[in-house]
């Protein structure tokens, strides 16, 4: 997130506002979620899990999707990295 110049405030307000794109309820030690905002205009992808022990939700990764990977929405990836 930081080598990637993402703000905390982007991170924050996808988490908040941004919408789930995949989920992945086996990943451990907890389940966690793939989520889209938006960063300066640009699409964000927030990786995020949560503790339920804790209630504390623990972001994993931010970055900026390629389009390479990713539909023009960016919440549907391209069929050759299925």
């Amino acid at each position: 997130m930081f080598q990637r110049a993402i703000t905390e405030e982007a991170v924050l307000y996808t988490l908040g506002n941004g919408q789930i794109v995949e989920e992945y309820p086996d990943d451990h030690p907890y389940p966690s979620r793939l989520m889209l905002g938006n960063h300066d205009g640009r699409p964000l992808h927030v990786v995020v899990a949560y503790d339920p022990a804790n209630r504390q939700c623990i972001v994993v990764t931010a970055y900026i999707p390629g389009p390479d990977q990713w539909d023009d929405t960016f919440s549907r990836r391209t069929s050759c990295n299925v």
